[in-house]
């Protein structure tokens, strides 16, 4: 396997009794690219997800990470990787300081302290640290939870709609601080986001899915242009409605 292939899934999917969720899904992620997971409610983002952290158990194919199959050897992997989604909530009752210091010990970052200042200086949370997570708003917490996953500088990141609840000049900061963590960590990147622009500025490719299965792929401007649109939203709308504009040459997974 190319040393720069981060993410190497093969004939992936997963069965929750008599539905499939996730229908063989082969795609690969080189380091210091992104590619971004796209489809309606349903499609099989999350629980793609889910199998790359080890959460689920996939019911045929193959992960590899780093070049270890995730079966067999997903504690070699764990640190280097890290996930963020405002959909999965942090302990409330705890500061947010308090938080990132958890996690940072679990990483066996050595100078906590330190980190969590750094990353709160980069992320413009040095007078959220000492609120408690709860009382914090969507936007906020949003932050945190950015900020958890970038403790470890990881090599791989998994995000699942990062500026989700962000105002626009947030989340354009936070897109531009991804940019700039990838282009100078060499980090690979799975994005899932309903954003379409987003997408256009962040995927190298995307992956558009329906029904567990990748039904087309391509950059943002390749997509595009094979439908016949003016941005990615309106492709998607298309894909989503099983719309065919153009010459969309349906690729299979």
């Amino acid at each position: 396997m190319d040393s720069n292939c981060i993410i190497d899934v093969d004939q992936l999917a997963k069965d929750f009794g008599s539905l499939r969720a996730v229908d063989g899904l082969n795609f690969t992620v080189a380091a210091g690219r992104t590619v971004a997971l796209l489809g309606g409610n349903g499609a099989g983002k999350t629980t793609t997800i889910s199998m790359l952290l080890g959460l689920l158990v996939p019911t045929a194919g193959r992960i590899s990470l780093f070049g270890q199959d995730i079966a067999l050897n997903r504690h070699r992997v764990l640190g280097r990787m890290n996930f963020s989604s405002p959909y999965v909530d942090l302990p409330h009752r705890l500061s947010a300081r308090e938080n990132l210091t958890i996690f940072a010990k679990l990483y066996g970052i050595r100078d906590v302290a330190g980190r969590i200042r750094e990353i709160a200086k980069a992320l413009d949370l040095d007078a959220l640290l000492d609120r408690r997570t709860g009382s914090l708003s969507a936007g906020q917490k949003t932050r945190v939870a950015l900020a958890k996953a970038l403790l470890n500088r990881p090599e791989l990141l998994l995000l699942d709609e990062p500026t989700a609840s962000l105002d626009p000049d947030t989340a354009d900061w936070v897109r531009h601080y991804l940019e700039t963590y990838q282009r100078e960590q060499g980090a690979a990147i799975l994005l899932a986001s309903h954003n379409m622009g987003e997408v256009e500025r962040l995927a190298h490719e995307v992956l558009m899915l329906r029904k567990g299965r990748i039904v087309d792929r391509g950059t943002p401007d390749d997509l595009i242009y094979r439908f016949g649109r003016q941005n990615l939203e309106e492709v998607f709308l298309d894909i989503a409605r099983d719309r065919r504009v153009g010459d969309p040459a349906k690729v299979e997974a």
